[in-house]
């Protein structure tokens, strides 16, 4: 599962090597293998190459898996405990808590000068002044030396963890920019002390503001719809999700909202970024996906549906309404319910549809204007006067006679164009399924 605001975060990212001429890095930070799986790799490429964030733009490099690089991670450490900024430490959480009295307190600095010659390794933090992280969004952030712990940057067995492998890999990599999600920060901190102690000056930090729901709460997987390939799977456009996600956070500043990618990157700046959290609205990416449905030649919107129609469903026949359907969608998913009546012997009913629309004199509305259809020119505009005329019988407008003949054809109350529908199901089975909905109500 790839997250959406991952997704944001890598866009963000992608704009800036564009529009900059530099390099996208995609790097698998695989060093803890019991959280990852090949899989689940392929499944984040598989998203980011959706989404336009390929080899196939010279900006991208990559994957590039961490775990290939441990050796320069534990050179790095070597050097770390050589130089004297980072010491060996044999403390449990149960030593801390039984010395310190608490279980809510920080690493002690007990071990410092132990001279320990195994065990976890933790660098040596200043206990005066303040790290200062400057971030492009969020400005000067001080984080009190005091407050920070000695932190742990390899295990006891010698395998670095991510806070120092990170380091390493980005400047070995010579990452110049380095943004991100606000959850970060703090490691910012950390790193902020490494990248120096390493010997080099540390990156650009931008750590990208949260991404929240309608509760205002931070997007969640077990609450929310957060998998960008659920989306993609839901028949979302990818270049609809890219111009929505680039807007959580960032905006080109002239109140324009929909906009190609191609427009976008040459506006796009990390100091315009907001630093307030991000509200993702599924509302506003449905109507965004619906405009850029809308927009498409209707040649390439049969291509974008044909996943989504059964192999055997006559394309010729869904060519002939495909434009009518490309008006009423907003997910390419929603094309099968608009026009799965056209391929199927009868069609699938809504109950509740059913039952709303026969309560108007259903029967004399079907049964008259089955009798029109036996001679009427089958056409749009003629099936329509037919229907109007018999509604105008009974005293009803054509919105109210239409409801049962539209149900009876399609299952539904609402879809495509009724009349238009009708002329490409053609009389025959039109006539049949008008008599079949009149059996069920006679019946």
């Amino acid at each position: 599962m790839f997250h959406v605001g991952g997704a944001r975060t890598a866009l963000f990212n992608w704009a800036l090597a564009e529009q900059s001429g530099g390099r996208f890095v995609l790097r698998v930070e695989d060093t803890d293998a019991t959280r990852n799986r090949p899989e689940w790799t392929e499944g984040i490429i598989s998203a980011l190459d959706w989404i336009g964030i390929n080899g196939t733009n010279p900006v991208f490099e990559g994957p590039y898996f961490q775990s290939a690089y441990e050796p320069q991670h534990r050179e790095a450490v070597a050097k770390l405990l050589a130089d004297g900024k980072a010491y060996f430490c044999d403390c449990t959480r149960e030593t801390l808590v039984a010395r310190t009295g608490s279980e809510h307190k920080g690493y002690d600095g007990f071990c410092r000068d132990r001279g320990l010659t195994e065990g976890a390794v933790r660098f040596r933090t200043s206990d005066e002044g303040v790290t200062v992280v400057e971030d492009v969004i969020r400005g000067r952030v001080e984080f009190p030396n005091d407050a920070q712990e000695d932190f742990v940057i390899a295990r006891t067995d010698g395998s670095p963890l991510y806070v120092l492998a990170n380091a390493v890999d980005d400047i070995t990599q010579r990452i110049t920019h380095v943004v991100r999600g606000e959850e970060h920060l703090g490691n910012a901190a950390k790193q902020q002390l490494l990248w120096p102690a390493l010997g080099a000056n540390p990156p650009v930090w931008a750590h990208l503001p949260v991404i929240v729901n309608e509760q205002r709460k931070k997007l969640s997987k077990r609450r929310d719809k957060v998998a960008l390939e659920d989306y993609r799977d839901d028949g979302y456009l990818a270049e609809a999700m890219v111009n929505y996600l680039m807007l959580l956070g960032w905006g080109p500043g002239d109140d324009r909202e929909i906009m190609p990618w191609a427009e976008m990157v040459p506006l796009f700046k990390l100091e315009d970024v907001n630093s307030a959290s991000a509200f993702f609205d599924e509302k506003k990416l449905r109507a965004f996906n619906g405009e850029y449905i809308r927009a498409l030649p209707v040649e390439t919107f049969e291509e974008r549906c044909s996943p989504y129609l059964e192999a055997d469903w006559d394309r010729e026949m869904f060519s002939k309404v495909a434009a009518l359907a490309q008006t009423r969608i907003a997910v390419l998913a929603e094309i099968r319910q608009n026009v799965d009546f056209l391929f199927l012997d009868e069609p699938v009913f809504d109950e509740a549809s059913w039952d709303k629309a026969m309560k108007n004199s259903p029967v004399e509305i079907l049964s008259g204007y089955l009798e029109r259809l036996e001679t009427v020119n089958w056409d749009p505009e003629s099936l329509k006067e037919a229907l109007e005329q018999v509604g105008a019988s009974h005293s009803l407008k054509l919105g109210k006679a239409q409801a049962p003949v539209r149900v009876a054809v399609t299952g539904r109350t609402v879809g495509l164009p009724l009349f238009e529908s009708i002329e490409v199901l053609g009389r025959e089975r039109t006539e049949e399924r008008i008599r079949a909905a009149l059996t069920r109500l006679q019946g």
